[in-house]
């Protein structure tokens, strides 16, 4: 071949080669990335349940910063509309591992639909009592309705335990299953009927934006408490031990990056863009993430006295187990999370 012709060969493949679709581009590039830093493309893939939220910001994270990718897994993640989805995927393997309210884990272990152990903390809740404007005392609430995810786990409990400290018996209010808090307060703008919740930022912002009220910070009402925790079901985990390990060994390390201030304005522009926020929403978001007495638990550890005051709780307001709350081991399970961090030390 002549030179010339093997100059125009070499244009035309550079032409081509900035002509092929961005997708393409950023998959070779990804492609390069990983056979430079020695990786393999192979990546187990795992569904991840969640609610919307600010609980999820080490998740965001771990697929930012490539954590999940490093220790060899391609996680989806699926916001659930309800806690029902949430359990019954779960249970059925729909997804694999779900990160809510921790009495979501002990409400489908009691259903015998699945053998369930929570294997990673979260937090102690964001939640704050949010109402409709005209309500100036909880005491307006007598009568009202009130929205809730599900009946029976997780935020309502702690609503239910907040009015019963005012002097309201269920008796006095109408519960509304309306599903996750995004549809809580978009509900709530649209039919003020629905005179009370419990909402966490940043939906909290738009519920406050949108002219309701706050009546503080609901876990005032229950002391130390474990709100957001991961569980997974127990078979799966026998199962796939390692690829749960490897999972609890990104979500650690997601935690660390969120909690270095350091990273402080990575992560409010991560939070922007994962929540759709303005800056200054994410900013205060990120504020009450990183508080250290409040915010998400320091390497994702689990609140044991706090479980147990959620165990109770669930006793105290749905007569579970005859009022007297079991042990909170029974629902747990710390072993892959200890061989995580072993791993990360």
């Amino acid at each position: 071949m002549k030179h010339g012709a093997r100059e125009l060969t070499k244009s035309a493949k550079a032409n081509r080669a900035m002509t092929r679709p961005i997708t393409e581009r950023i998959t070779l590039a990804l492609t390069l990335a990983l056979t430079l830093t020695g990786q393999s493309l192979a990546q187990t893939p795992l569904r991840v349940s969640v609610f919307q939220g600010i609980s999820n910001m080490p998740i965001f994270a771990a697929q930012a910063q490539g954590y999940f990718a490093r220790h060899g897994l391609s996680v989806e993640l699926i916001n659930t509309r309800n806690s029902d989805d949430l359990r019954d995927g779960l249970a059925a393997g729909t997804h694999q591992i779900a990160h809510a309210g921790v009495d979501n884990a002990v409400a489908l272990a009691e259903s015998g639909k699945a053998e369930v152990a929570v294997v990673v903390g979260g937090n102690a809740g964001f939640g704050r009592l949010i109402t409709q404007p005209d309500i100036a005392t909880l005491e307006d609430l007598r009568g009202r309705r009130v929205a809730v995810d599900a009946p029976n786990t997780a935020n309502a409990l702690v609503l239910y335990k907040v009015l019963q400290g005012h002097g309201l018996t269920r008796a006095d209010y109408k519960v509304a299953a309306v599903g996750g808090t995004a549809l809580v307060v978009e509900a709530m703008l649209k039919d003020p009927t629905l005179a009370a919740a419990i909402i966490s930022p940043p939906f909290a912002f738009r519920a406050l934006q949108g002219g309701l009220k706050d009546h503080g910070h609901a876990r005032a009402a229950n002391g130390a408490f474990q709100f957001d925790a991961g569980f997974v079901t127990r078979p799966w985990a026998a199962a796939n031990a390692e690829v749960l390990v490897r999972y609890l060994q990104s979500y650690v390390e997601g935690v660390r990056w969120t909690l270095d201030g350091a990273n402080r304005s990575a992560a409010v522009a991560l939070l922007a863009a994962r929540l759709k926020l303005s800056a200054g929403d994410a900013a205060q978001t990120y504020a009450l993430i990183v508080h250290p007495e409040t915010g998400i638990a320091r390497e994702a550890r689990l609140d044991l006295p706090g479980f147990r005051n959620t165990l109770a709780l669930r006793a105290e307001i749905l007569g579970q187990w005859g009022g007297n709350a079991p042990p909170a081991e029974r629902f747990v399970d710390l072993s892959y999370y200890q061989r995580a961090l072993d791993a990360l030390r």
